[in-house]
């Protein structure tokens, strides 16, 4: 099926990517929008369309995800050979040239100094807040448009030095496509903050990550920033592995309120091999911010090492509409709504075992809605899962 999309222009020294790697961040955005975990945008016209962010000189994500999929595509980036030659490859490939625009990123108005020393980065001091920055969505993205997905392959490192001793780059590369200032966790961050600006102009914003220890942080700069939801993955080709890192503003009714889990009033779970730095504060903080992305009411106790989760009247009647086992044997929703219980509530409790395993106890106060707590209990597992415990490769 690739060979639909053949990339026949590629200058000297530019990026060369291996397909196979691509392709699997294109069905796994595929996956993101077909698992309705949140819904479409009020604005969307029912075809799938995507933002490239730095599509580089061989165009290989929109070429890919419109042969494949038949979506459509904006592809941006900032020097003109990039530019240049992404066009060259879609007018290449006529049957999907209608699909595909490149937009040049560097035709939107830089930031003026006031407005650079405002715009929040905690990666950079104010001092350097005045030097231009290549746009990323921001003014790129027009006012009138909406996207199912943004995507970007990040420049990963710091230096065009650090990427030469990284022995798994093998693609070649330009400092303009591999090297930015602050590396991956800067540009990534950049995106999040962005995305706070569009956030009704996007259903899921990803980006690829290169190293595991910046996915952490950038999964908790998501969070910070207020998004809704918050995904990762693993994409491994050979002997490279990427990962992959998505968030949304739009709330997760589906995420939160159905479930297909088995309902329980109570579930636990264990944590071995704790990262170092995971104790069980740690893990409590991360339980508390993971129910705040959730936009549920949390109450943390650090005398007993649990935080109360407690939902609000309007996503309690939310959970009860959607199929919730509160009341199964009612048939009638008004009824349902009728007999609900109002602050359905459940507590997460963090025990130490031994160093370096925690027990992760959760308990359904007042037996309502069983099905939405066992849901979002197996959710928080995962999610302490990729943060907290240490993976042997």
């Amino acid at each position: 099926m690739v060979s639909t999309a053949s990339v026949r222009w590629i200058p000297d020294g530019q990026l060369c990517p291996t397909v196979p790697n691509r392709s699997n961040y294109i069905h796994w955005i595929e996956d993101l929008l077909s698992s309705n975990l949140i819904p479409p945008i009020s604005s969307s016209s029912g075809k799938v369309r995507g933002f490239d962010i730095g599509t580089g000189a061989n165009c290989i994500y929109p070429l890919l995800g419109a042969s494949l999929l038949g979506w459509s595509f904006v592809g941006s980036d900032v020097t003109d050979v990039a530019l240049e030659w992404a066009k060259k490859n879609v007018e290449s490939n006529p049957h999907l040239a209608e699909l595909i625009e490149i937009r040049n990123a560097n035709a939107a108005p830089f930031p003026s100094e006031s407005e650079a020393i405002v715009r929040e980065n905690i990666l950079e001091p104010v001092e350097d807040a005045a030097m231009q920055k290549p746009h990323v969505l921001v003014d790129v993205v027009k006012e009138s448009e909406s996207f199912d997905f943004c995507m970007c392959n990040p420049p990963f490192f710091e230096s065009i030095e650090e990427a030469g001793l990284n022995p798994k780059t093998s693609c070649g590369g330009t400092a303009e496509e591999m090297v930015c200032h602050g590396g991956e966790l800067a540009f990534v961050t950049r995106i999040i903050e962005d995305s706070v600006s569009l956030k009704n102009s996007f259903r899921w914003f990803t980006s690829m990550v290169g190293r595991k220890a910046n996915l952490k942080l950038l999964m908790t700069k998501a969070r910070e920033a207020g998004a809704s939801v918050v995904k990762t993955t693993e994409f491994v080709q050979g002997q490279t592995a990427r990962w992959g890192l998505a968030w949304s503003f739009i709330a997760p009714i589906n995420k939160v309120f159905r479930s297909s889990s088995p309902a329980k009033n109570h579930h636990s779970f264990m944590l071995q091999g704790l990262r170092r730095g995971h104790g069980a504060f740690q893990v409590l903080k991360s339980t508390e911010a993971f129910f705040l992305a959730s936009k549920l009411s949390c109450k943390l106790d650090t005398s007993s090492f649990s935080v109360s989760v407690t939902l609000s009247d309007e996503q309690t009647e939310a959970a009860i509409l959607h199929g919730d086992d509160y009341a199964g044997s009612l048939e009638d929703s008004s009824a349902k709504l009728g007999s609900v219980v109002k602050g359905i509530s459940f507590r997460i409790t963090v025990f130490e075992q031994i160093p370096g395993t925690l027990l992760i106890k959760g308990s359904l106060l007042n037996k309502a809605l069983s099905g939405t707590f066992s849901s979002l209990f197996f959710q928080l597992e995962d999610t302490l899962r990729m943060e907290c415990v240490s993976k042997a490769r």
